[in-house]
């Protein structure tokens, strides 16, 4: 009796104890998660007393008054949340970016004493050429950013002024007339909003954001005194400040021209998405604002801003997809001028699988792996003798439109398959074909294929079982 007497006792100062434990790490825990809560609150607090003051105390965000006829061009739906959900995206939202080139032509009341200046961007620098021009979507029920780059070249039909470069729309009716434009030329797509940065902006975003890191394709040096443009890059893997990617980002004097210059506009776009869109960018956005206000012009409001910010921070890196209208270039006896020729057909298929436009005349066929476009472009150094095992099996496995293209410049450790079409199921079937590389939905590829193979240093390691595999 006494030891099961003093065993009840010992059970019961034991769970004494457990209880007493138990209780301080409930304590503790509910403490620790109260401090991260106010912690949490404090930085939203913070952050969103920073951005109302950018708001409420300096130059609006919105440079040029739209009139009601052309603010109504543009969906004035909210797209965010209210009270703390301010930074919640709630619904798909289409953005029009330009950015802005400014030549005297095209400027309005131009100061007199900078008649003789071919090119300066500080005057009147939203009235000028939009020579970059990009939709992107930001959709949180996909979880998907997609980018859609338009040549400045681009033949279209600009309400009241007809067929010419998609570029001077903003010069005969700003991004009103642009949104229109650029609308009836993917399907009648809906834009919800714009915005218009010129070229100080850029520059001063990228400083603003650190620099950014990128591989520069080639030696790239160039100069013109009318433009006050001056560019001196050497080809490899760089960190670049505000001016000298700018450099890079301007520069279309070699054999693509304007679509060139567009393929390194995405190479810096995801270099910059992948080293600074974090949820630390959010607290950050208050500064960025301040540096870049002059140079931005846009009908989105700061908590909109930080809806859009926040949802791209939170997006995964393999779900950003960079496209480019699809096209040609004009013959030289086609047109007056050279543009860059939108084809309908293959505008459409993009649209309605990137976009979610509807259509009847998509065809709802299976792949033809055999008319696909498939280009090779080898990053590793070597002949073209040591990529024929992987054609070989591509061959075996139903390709047969595969061409060898213009090496890969920069060295990469991993293959990219590249979408250059946007058709990122052709991608993935490749892969899986291949069973090695990773698929990017980007038009940094062969610009004549459908999908491009960037060759990297991971085929070097498979290249043993694929010659015995083409045997």
């Amino acid at each position: 009796m006494t030891s099961q007497r003093t065993s009840a006792e010992n059970n019961k100062s034991a769970k004494a104890k457990t209880r007493s434990k138990t209780s301080r790490k409930s304590k503790s825990g509910r403490w620790l998660w109260f401090v991260v809560g106010m912690g949490g609150i404090a930085m939203v607090s913070g952050m969103a007393g920073a951005l109302l003051a950018v708001s409420w105390d300096s130059t609006p965000l919105q440079q040029e008054q739209l009139s009601a006829k052309d603010a109504a061009v543009f969906d004035g739906d909210r797209i965010s949340g209210n009270g703390l959900q301010f930074s919640q995206l709630t619904r798909p939202v289409n953005i029009l970016v330009m950015g802005m080139s400014v030549l005297p032509p095209d400027v309005q009341n131009q100061p007199s004493d900078t008649k003789e200046l071919k090119y300066l961007p500080q005057i009147n620098s939203f009235d000028g050429l939009s020579d970059v021009m990009l939709l992107i979507k930001f959709d949180p029920e996909t979880k998907k950013i997609v980018m859609l780059s338009i040549p400045r070249d681009t033949r279209a039909e600009i309400e009241g002024f007809g067929a010419k470069k998609i570029n001077a729309a903003n010069v005969d009716g700003g991004p009103a007339l642009t949104a229109k434009a650029v609308s009836n030329l993917l399907g009648r797509v809906g834009i919800d909003r714009y915005v218009r940065i010129n070229v100080l902006g850029v520059a001063k975003l990228i400083d603003v954001l650190g620099g950014v890191t990128v591989y520069v394709p080639k030696d790239m040096k160039y100069q013109d005194d009318s433009q006050h443009l001056y560019i001196n890059l050497k080809a490899g893997k760089q960190h670049l400040k505000g001016e000298q990617a700018l450099q890079l980002l301007r520069f279309r004097h070699d054999e693509l021209g304007d679509i060139g210059r567009i393929q390194r506009q995405q190479m810096v776009l995801r270099s910059l998405i992948e080293q600074t869109l974090n949820p630390s960018t959010l607290t950050q956005l208050p500064q960025i604002l301040n540096v870049v206000k002059d140079n931005i012009d846009t009908n989105l409001t700061v908590e909109e801003l930080v809806a859009l910010v926040g949802f791209g921070s939170r997006t995964n890196r393999s779900n950003m997809q960079m496209l480019m209208l699809p096209g040609r270039f004009s013959g030289k006896s086609e047109y007056d001028a050279s543009y860059w020729i939108p084809q309908k057909r293959a505008i459409n298929k993009l649209m309605v699988q990137n976009f979610g436009l509807e259509s009847e005349l998509l065809d709802t066929e299976t792949i033809d792996l055999g008319a696909l476009r498939v280009a090779i472009q080898d990053s590793t150094g070597g002949d073209h003798s040591q990529i024929r095992p992987l054609i070989i099996a591509l061959e075996k496995a139903g390709y047969r439109n595969i061409f060898i293209s213009k090496p890969w410049g920069e060295p990469l450790e991993i293959t990219h398959i590249v979408a250059q079409q946007g058709d990122s199921e052709s991608a993935e079937s490749i892969r899986n074909t291949l069973g090695f590389g990773e698929v990017r939905v980007e038009s940094t590829g062969n610009i004549g294929s459908d999908i491009s193979i960037q060759v990297g240093k991971d085929w070097l390691e498979k290249k043993a079982t694929f010659e015995a595999y083409s045997r």
